[in-house]
């Protein structure tokens, strides 16, 4: 960090070792009494970095409550790319949740649906292939993963069924920013009861209602929250279309879950065999696009 340029003001260095990010993550106190977080990556990701750090800085603009973009650059003699945020005071929002009156959650939900809304106003670059292609090609990607890997999820055939029987939803699909990661393991809740996003660090840009694709993390915490993220998001109740095409993006990324914990160990994949098979539950066995656990209104 030496040739970082605000490394004399560093009063405190503390190392973050959370979350799944590739990234060294540091949080630091300055001289002045600044907080800051430090991320740290390899110099193979220069641009990839520079990319997520110019697109952090749109987000800001918008007035979004989250890690404000500070500096970035290059350390490590050229070894690494540091990229210097703002640090958010307070506690993960899957800890609080459960702590708040199912009514203080819901309320919460809707705050996140309306600040997801006001990210993906920021629109895909125009050179973005089209999303019908894009997607049914990772589509196509996951299953040839999952029937390789050796791991089954019971009734498997049900998720398949409906993923190769709901892609002509795909067409003509918008495409916007993504923050990429979007559920309560990346907010955090400060003593005031204020939510701030963090963790852009898997930005993309695809189809906004993909965005939801990672709500069944935020169900597992409170199907208030989740319920008020969709109703926030869409000012009210969605379209049957929203809810048949969440159901696409669950059943796809439910297949890749598999795969993807087997190198963390059995206990990751013991929590997503388990999260499937909740998935089959609130969608009756994929029979019905709207999942139990959503609540119109509250």
């Amino acid at each position: 960090m030496h040739d970082i340029p605000q490394y004399q003001s560093f009063s405190k260095i503390e190392p973050i070792n959370k979350g799944w990010s590739t990234d060294k993550k540091y949080y630091i106190e300055t001289v002045n009494g600044e907080k800051l977080l430090l991320r740290i990556s390899d110099i193979t990701e220069l641009e990839k970095k520079k990319a997520e750090y110019n697109a952090v800085c749109s987000v800001a603009k918008l007035g979004i409550p989250m890690s404000i973009p500070v500096d970035f650059g290059i350390c490590d003699d050229g070894r690494s790319v540091y990229m210097l945020l703002s640090w958010i005071d307070g506690k993960d929002a899957e800890e609080v949740l459960p702590t708040l009156s199912p009514k203080e959650q819901y309320v919460l939900g809707l705050k996140v649906g309306q600040l997801l809304k006001k990210i993906h106003s920021i629109p895909a670059p125009q050179t973005q292939e089209d999303w019908e292609s894009r997607f049914n090609r990772k589509i196509n990607s996951k299953i040839e993963a999952y029937n390789k890997c050796g791991i089954k999820i019971e009734k498997d055939q049900k998720i398949l069924n409906y993923i190769e029987q709901n892609r002509y939803l795909l067409k003509n699909r918008p495409q916007t920013f993504h923050h990429g990661d979007f559920h309560v393991g990346n907010m955090i809740v400060s003593a005031t009861g204020e939510l701030s996003v963090i963790d852009f660090n898997r930005l993309d840009y695809g189809d906004p209602w993909e965005e939801f694709n990672r709500i069944v993390w935020c169900v597992d915490c409170s199907r208030y929250f989740a319920s008020g993220r969709i109703n926030g998001y869409f000012e009210g109740k969605p379209p049957i279309e929203f809810f048949k095409l969440l159901a696409l993006y669950i059943s796809s990324n439910t297949l890749s879950s598999i795969y993807w914990a087997i190198p963390f160990g059995q206990d990751d994949i013991d929590v997503m065999i388990r999260q499937a098979q909740g998935i089959l539950e609130y969608y009756d066995g994929m029979k019905n696009p709207i999942p139990s656990w959503y609540l119109e209104d509250m």
